[in-house]
């Protein structure tokens, strides 16, 4: 795909959504990583119908830490590998309470050092809490950027890469949201629906869908 459509498709994208927000609930620091931590091989919308009853009765790295590993586990069993998750919470919370007193970390290697925070996880704190250009690529992204030829790679860091090199800067905050809402509602997995689709006409996928 070349630069000039590129571009229209993310002022398409920006024109019908200019401020795309992460579809996670949460009301802190904290709270949004944790939430990321859970979504991890899990939906959002699990997380959130979890969160909204462990966040009731522990949002802060203390009340994790006295909640304890068992009744954590309890509260978000229902999530993809919530026993090493909740592992790993336990332990990050930990971390962030006497090593970072109580400070969720701004830069990628403290937060990639935290159980449970890998390269995705890093990049969406990054940008989400502290404004930072940066792109995490999770399926959706991953998916949209192949399937539309936009930024092709055989793996996420691959299209890190490629995403970091194409997209102008004004839009690099801002195209993490946009592609994932967009595999998640449009250019699913399963079926893709290119009758609703806002780029369709500048999409490269060579098995449009219009039915």
């Amino acid at each position: 795909m070349n630069k000039e459509k590129r571009y229209k498709i993310l002022s398409l994208f920006h024109t019908h959504n200019s401020n795309p927000q992460i579809e996670l609930i949460f009301s802190s620091d904290f709270e949004l990583l944790l939430s990321v931590i859970l979504s991890s091989k899990s939906t959002d919308a699990i997380v959130n119908k979890t969160t909204k009853k462990l966040f009731k009765i522990a949002n802060t790295p203390e009340r994790i830490l006295c909640l304890g590993l068992a009744n954590l586990k309890s509260y978000i069993k229902n999530i993809g590998l919530y026993n090493i998750k909740a592992l790993n919470i336990i332990r990050t919370s930990f971390l962030i309470l006497y090593k970072y007193n109580g400070k969720i970390p701004n830069n990628r290697i403290e937060l990639e050092s935290l159980p449970g925070v890998g390269r995705k996880t890093a990049n969406i704190i990054l940008n989400v809490l502290f404004n930072k250009n940066t792109i995490a690529v999770d399926t959706h992204v991953f998916r949209v950027a192949n399937r539309t030829n936009f930024a092709t790679g055989k793996n996420v860091k691959e299209v890190e890469n490629k995403l970091m090199k194409v997209v102008p800067n004004f839009f690099k905050f801002k195209i993490h949201s946009w592609f994932v809402l967009h595999g998640r509602y449009v250019c699913t997995a399963r079926k893709v629906k290119c009758n609703i689709c806002l780029i369709a006409q500048l999409c490269e996928f060579n098995k449009k869908n219009f039915l």
